[in-house]
């Protein structure tokens, strides 16, 4: 078709604007804290509160109270009130003194080093005769076969055998009869007994092969009637001495996923197969199956303290070979990742070829039995001893060599409203150092909140700067700040306020009273502990842009009373430090009522809903500009970027979040010698609504028959 007219005529063209704008990639929010498990300073994002009780535990327990964590509750309330993923950041005691637990799976072989013996003698009043009396007999009891050996008149004729009962003559000498019993025995029981040999009447019996498995056969000689009881009986006699030696090799050794004392469950094993050291927070492991045929066997990974006869499964790994040439190896499907934090460089080296498959544990070592089968499809001898055999394990499938105690040695747990500048829940603040600064690493790990609970800026401030300054420096997140400790005055709290200023961070009190939802215990936490839920529900109900604040949006249905209950005057004190004081009103409960950041020039970002809304945009917006590195600095670019960001600013206006805007993106800021200089430049403008804060309702009296205005 003709795109231009040459001669008069119409010309239908058709430009499809129906593109459906592409969703920013979702963010929400990040925890650093203790935690009774889970990785250690490794963040990891959890999905539920099931998810995180699975990875990260729930309470523990100290001097016979149980304790939770105020990550924990936190968490709790970010899920329960709507939020979707959560990064939660494990800091612990002395880090570099943990360690990880770990088992030994073996392949045991075992080698008879000496063989059963026993002696029977068959001499009479001194004669070298076995037996003149008719029907003396020798009998022989193995694996419940009874074999006879009875004295009969020869000159008769011996009656015939009749397996396992065999005919000798009389006054047979003990050489001939040891010669007889050794051909009878090799023909019916040659696999037990391979050495038979006579000297001076007696006879001296060697199993057929080393070991412990001939210990117990017995030798009975006597009459028929009266065996063990005549005068020529020197029997019963057993078979014994024969002795095993066992060889274990160490074929696959598993770690626990985490580090800490807490995944140790040796010691001693109680009835029904349960360990007493075992518990839901550490993991056993068993050989379900072994097949030496094929290389492979199957690897349970069951939950600590289970019992044999009640097992619980977390994982099950099947059809695993040792085997590094197969798609069936045991660290490719399992995995052997393992992570540590290098404070020097401020990042988590990764070491391991395979990513982690299993929850619970990664593979440390294996004996690899490489091209296990021989070019017929024959497995190699060498290598068929080296399979796990089918059962528990030593120690019953338990682990062992953990360091690092939840209870931090030779220091008081001081939880809840007993948190204090030297200790909070078993902490310091330079504990939370390292993963401060980790956190600052935009590229790796994306939040757009983000809480400290137990850290305040009266205790803490040093740690609380370094959050602020690496926020601030990443522009997509914004930090929620604990004033200070329990029981503190307001005074103390707009001094606390008045030492931050920033736009990036925002500060609630006072402290609220609840149940914990893992203990029952009724607890006093800081007020971020339950921002977070806060925020989530915000979120869910209504958009980022939206206060979080207020009767419909700021309730705070799980708190049961504030630390004290603020008068109108109290709130107006705390709101013009940028305190968002958290009120309780008769009939209505506990609400956060206010929304103001911790900065202290008035503009649109002094307010929570602003600066939320702000990072909403950079967040999308960066992801837009973020596909254009690298691209051809032309029209089509640029025209690329605005077909992205205009609709989704729209949507934001549609939803409320934007009085108007304006993105330019052309050839007036991006001049040649912009483009010169690599360089694509592109404005936003925007005019983000406001929260209506103030509310004055004036109540007019006029008298009868007056006009109402207009």
């Amino acid at each position: 078709m003709a795109e231009t007219l040459i001669s008069p005529g119409v010309l239908t063209r058709e430009n499809d604007q129906s593109f459906i704008t592409q969703q920013p990639v979702q963010a929400g929010a990040a925890i650093v804290g203790p935690t009774v498990k889970g990785p250690v300073e490794q963040p990891t994002i959890v999905t539920s509160y099931s998810d995180y009780q699975n990875r990260f535990g729930t309470t523990f327990e100290s001097g016979s109270t149980e304790y939770s964590f105020f990550t924990s509750i936190a968490a709790y309330n970010y899920f329960n009130n709507g939020g979707n993923t959560l990064l939660v950041t494990r800091v612990v005691s002395n880090p570099s003194t943990w360690n990880y637990a770990s088992a030994s799976i073996t392949a045991g072989s075992t080698v008879g080093d000496a063989s059963a013996t026993a002696s029977i003698d068959l001499t009479q009043n001194g004669a070298s005769v076995f037996g003149t009396v008719v029907d003396d007999e020798v009998k022989f009891d193995y694996d419940g076969t009874t074999y006879r050996f009875v004295a009969a008149d020869p000159h008769g004729g011996l009656p015939a055998d009749q397996a396992p009962l065999y005919f000798v003559s009389t006054g047979s000498t003990s050489a001939a009869y040891a010669t007889l019993l050794n051909t009878k025995l090799g023909t019916s029981v040659s696999s037990v007994i391979t050495s038979v040999d006579a000297g001076s009447g007696v006879l001296n019996f060697t199993a057929a092969s080393a070991g412990t498995a001939f210990n117990g056969v017995t030798f009975v000689t006597g009459s028929s009637s009266t065996f063990s009881t005549g005068s020529d009986v020197t029997s019963p006699t057993v078979l014994g001495g024969g002795t095993n030696t066992t060889t274990e090799t160490t074929v696959l050794e598993l770690e626990a996923i985490d580090k800490g004392v807490i995944w140790n469950n040796t010691g001693s094993v109680l009835g029904g197969g349960a360990m007493q050291s075992g518990s839901a927070d550490n993991v056993r492991w068993q050989i379900a199956t072994s097949n030496t045929s094929s290389g492979t066997f199957s690897l349970i990974i069951r939950r600590g303290n289970d019992t044999s006869t009640n097992t619980s499964e977390l994982e099950t790994w099947n059809n695993l070979s040792l085997d590094p040439t197969q798609d069936n190896f045991v660290s490719r499907v399992i995995g052997d990742e393992k992570y540590n934090y290098i404070p020097g460089d401020n990042y988590l080296q990764v070491s391991g070829s395979y990513r982690n498959a299993s929850r619970y544990v990664r593979v440390k070592s294996v004996t690899p039995t490489p091209n296990y089968f021989d070019n017929a499809g024959i497995a190699k001898s060498e290598f068929t001893g080296l399979i796990p055999s089918i059962g528990s394990g030593s120690y019953n499938g338990s682990f062992a060599g953990g360091v690092g105690n939840v209870i931090p040695s030779g220091r008081q747990m001081n939880m809840y409203q007993y948190i204090n500048s030297t200790d909070s829940q078993g902490l310091v603040g330079s504990d939370y150092t390292n993963m401060l600064n980790l956190l600052s690493n935009q590229d790796n790990y994306r939040f757009n909140s983000y809480f400290l609970p137990g850290l305040t800026n009266e205790s803490h401030a040093s740690q609380l700067t370094t959050a602020i300054n690496n926020t601030q420096v990443r522009g997509d997140n914004i930090l929620i700040i604990d004033p200070a400790l329990y029981a503190s005055s307001i005074p103390e709290i707009t001094q606390e306020s008045s030492e931050r200023n920033t736009s990036y961070a925002a500060m609630y009190w006072p402290w609220l009273q609840i149940a914990d939802p893992d203990t029952g215990d009724r607890a006093w936490v800081p007020a971020s502990t339950m921002i977070a839920g806060v925020y989530a529900y915000n979120d869910s109900v209504s958009e980022p842009w939206f206060a979080p604040a207020g009767i419909n949006r700021g309730g705070l249905g799980n708190v049961l009373r504030a630390e004290r209950q603020l008068t109108a005057a109290n709130r107006d004190t705390l709101y013009e430090s940028n305190v968002n004081p958290i009120a309780s009103f008769p009939g209505t409960g506990v609400v956060v009522y206010g929304q103001k950041t911790l900065q202290k020039q008035a503009s649109a970002l002094d307010r929570v809903n602003v600066r939320r809304l702000l990072i909403s945009l950079k967040s999308y917006i960066g992801q837009v500009a973020q596909n254009l590195v690298f691209e051809q600095n032309t029209a089509a670019t640029r025209n690329n970027f605005l077909a992205a960001v205009n609709p989704y600013l729209e949507s934001i206006q549609q939803r409320q979040g934007l009085y108007a805007f304006k993105v330019v993106m052309d050839d007036s800021n991006n001049t040649p010698d912009v483009i010169d200089r690599n360089q694509l430049v592109g404005a936003i403008y925007i005019q983000p609504t406001r929260t209506a804060e103030f509310i004055y309702l004036d109540f007019n009296v006029l008298p009868t028959g007056a006009t109402f205005p207009s």
